[in-house]
């Protein structure tokens, strides 16, 4: 029996405003609260509230037999107590269902993992206990930020504890081997590899409003007995995209909430098709090979590595930059300071400099709120300058102090000479000799 397993991955960035150079030392107000709450009120109307609906509904109708599972930023998650308070307690609903699970991953969709392994660690573990508090969830499934993944990664998940590992199944990774098998990366053996099928996850994430628009729509039943037509050795087949793709991405009048709708039974007629969550995918099928993974894979682009946000001038400098700027947040131990930080680490502001063009390119300009890649550079850079600014802020202070207690305590000198009667005698008046005009010397 083939494992469906049915992720998506939810987010929204804290987008930066047009951070002047003027700003930098008299404005701390970094983040443009305007735009990001008009977009996750938007996204969470479209998509959010009616897609959990939706997937909830799954799950009851089927007594169970629908799956599904969900990563969800701590950025995200902020904006929605603050802002959409209804789609939050969807997730919420959608996790008491018991039939989706929720999967961790680092709590501000950062690149900590190839910036700080520390702040990585930290991010995880903050985002852990955020899932925690939010949907009482324990996770035991672990995707890194945009599903980048190495050897490096494994193994730090691994030593997290997690058992399961979301990865892209790319072509230069896998070369002819499949994609719907189960597999572990060299040097972490405890923990499963499920990888995406990217050709059928975008047929869904990418393409499926394009054939809307041609009156050739995609439905459930094609779909699912595309699945069925799966080789019979296929263990899994992992459909992995944005939670946004329903509702936003895709709009609702291209058939998409239907198509979800309609998807579980769809599936489920097939006798050799099964959900199932990442967790349980994992648990069910026995790993059938090593893959070695020296270099990041990743889900972006065509390319499928980090040149998304690492691919340029611009962002290889910001993102160095980022990370020299953390050993002065942190020495100062100000959780204000670090919680900017860490809003500034989100891994969309370096995407929003990317400069590729063609498709990739068209992808990048849809999610960048920037009029180009230098514009998201200059905010970026100008927002991190004032942040260093005032990390270096009590540092400068203190070693001021330290050289002011240090200097000897002297008495100054009094010019007036001694005190007459308890009285300050007066000074004396100074008198200039009168030069003879003359005569002989």
């Amino acid at each position: 029996m083939t494992s469906v397993v049915l992720y998506f991955h939810v987010h929204q960035p804290f987008r930066l405003r047009r951070y002047s150079w003027f700003d930098v030392g008299r404005d701390r107000r970094y983040f443009d609260r305007t735009l990001d709450e008009r977009i996750v009120r938007r996204v969470a109307e479209r998509s959010y509230e009616p897609v959990t609906s939706i997937l909830a509904d799954a799950v009851r109708r089927t007594d169970g037999r629908f799956r599904c599972a969900f990563s969800i930023t701590g950025t995200v998650i902020d904006q929605m107590e603050r802002w959409a308070p209804r789609a939050l307690d969807g997730f919420r609903a959608l996790v008491a269902t018991g039939g989706a699970e929720v999967v961790a991953e680092t709590s501000h969709h950062s690149l900590a993992a190839y910036g700080c392994g520390e702040e990585f660690e930290a991010q995880v573990g903050a985002h852990r206990g955020r899932l925690r508090d939010v949907f009482g969830a324990e996770p035991a499934t672990f995707r890194n930020t945009e599903l980048v993944f190495d050897e490096q990664v494994a193994r730090r998940a691994e030593d997290m504890g997690f058992r399961a590992l979301l990865g892209e199944g790319a072509d230069r990774l896998l070369g002819r081997r499949s994609p719907h098998k189960v597999r572990t990366v060299r040097g972490a053996p405890g923990v499963s590899l499920l990888l995406r099928d990217y050709r059928r996850s975008d047929d869904i994430a990418f393409r499926f409003a394009d054939r809307a628009r041609r009156g050739d729509p995609l439905t459930a039943r094609e779909f699912a007995g595309s699945l069925a037509r799966l080789p019979r050795g296929a263990d899994v087949c992992c459909l992995f995209m944005d939670f946004e793709t329903a509702g936003e991405h895709q709009g609702e009048s291209s058939g998409i909430l239907r198509f979800f709708r309609e998807l579980p039974e769809a599936v489920l007629a097939h006798r050799r098709l099964s959900f199932a969550t990442p967790a349980e995918a994992a648990a069910a099928h026995r790993p059938v090979g090593v893959l070695d993974v020296p270099d990041p894979v990743s889900w972006a682009d065509q390319e499928r590595d980090l040149t998304a946000w690492l691919g340029n001038d611009m962002q290889t400098s910001a993102h160095a930059a980022l990370y020299d700027a953390l050993r002065a947040v942190r020495r100062n131990d100000d959780p204000g300071l670090l919680a900017d930080w860490r809003r500034l680490s989100t891994s969309d502001h370096v995407y929003y400099m990317c400069t590729k063009y063609f498709t990739d390119g068209d992808v990048h300009r849809y999610f960048s709120p920037y009029d180009s890649p230098h514009d998201a550079f200059v905010a970026f850079m100008n927002a991190l300058d004032d942040l260093v600014r005032r990390a270096e802020r009590p540092r400068k202070a203190r070693r001021t102090r330290r050289r002011a207690a240090a200097r000897p305590k002297t008495r100054p000198k009094s010019r007036t000479g001694p005190a007459v009667r308890g009285r300050a005698a007066r000074p004396r008046r100074r008198t200039r000799r009168s030069r003879p005009t003359g005569g002989t010397r």
